[in-house]
């Protein structure tokens, strides 16, 4: 039986965004994703996040999966563009969309709940469900609860079993354009690149109204340089293709 939210959802089906969208360059398509939302059917319930972090890859580079070559479990990476493309990252499920050129793709590094008014709460108590802590306490506070590409899926319910090597479906699982626009968008190098395999190249995004729920602020970071190890500059790209 659909819900409310069954219904409010499948009334905006043209705000989804399409394979066109990421048919184009992964650092275009890495800065265009900031403040999309991500829709997921989890049970009976839809669960929502708003995308504020993400890194490109790309085939000719060091630190990408293609660049090691197709294997069937890569094979979503040469795929066309919109094909979901999900690894284990330290045992745990990773969100990443393949672009435009075989190989090249987009990481979903870090989301926060996108709180629309309907069902709000009910969808915070089942994302704050699926990603417990550890250390004893009750729960991960709301804002904390997609700030990393594992805790992300993990909170949303999106698994590698379920979803790698597939396409978005409209009624179970896709990405929702609600004209969200960061004011300004931080680029800087990506997170966990090993010495020798692109670890400097600017090829992660962040939202900067948002970067304090991100997987590590590039503000913070000793010795950090403007200019140099990040760039602050104003969203350019934001409108479909």
């Amino acid at each position: 039986m659909a819900t409310l939210l069954d219904e409010v959802f499948m009334t905006k089906k043209q705000n989804i965004l399409q394979k066109a969208f990421f048919n184009r360059d992964a650092c275009e398509v890495a800065e265009s994703l900031l403040g999309k939302i991500i829709r997921e059917k989890f049970g009976e319930n839809w669960l929502s996040a708003q995308i504020i972090e993400t890194e490109a890859y790309y085939i000719n580079e060091k630190g990408s999966h293609a660049s090691l070559g197709y294997t069937h479990k890569r094979r979503a990476l040469f795929m066309p563009p919109g094909t979901i493309y999900m690894y284990y990252a330290r045992g745990k499920d990773s969100l990443n969309i393949s672009s435009k050129g075989k190989g090249n793709a987009v990481l979903i590094k870090s989301g926060i709940p996108y709180l629309s008014g309907i069902n709000s709460k009910n969808m915070i108590d089942i994302m704050q469900s699926n990603n417990p802590l550890n250390d004893g306490k009750p729960s991960r506070s709301p804002m904390k609860l997609c700030s990393g590409q594992t805790i992300l899926c993990k909170s949303l319910g999106i698994t590698v079993k379920e979803w790698d090597q597939k396409q978005f479906d409209s009624n179970q699982f896709f990405i929702e354009d609600v004209d969200i626009q960061p004011s300004k968008i931080i680029n800087t190098k990506r997170l966990g690149i090993p010495f020798g395999r692109g670890e400097h190249l600017l090829y992660r995004f962040i939202d900067f109204d948002n970067v304090k729920y991100c997987t590590k602020n590039p503000l913070t970071v000793k010795n950090n340089q403007f200019g140099k190890d990040y760039f602050i500059i104003k969203p350019s790209r934001f409108l479909h293709p």
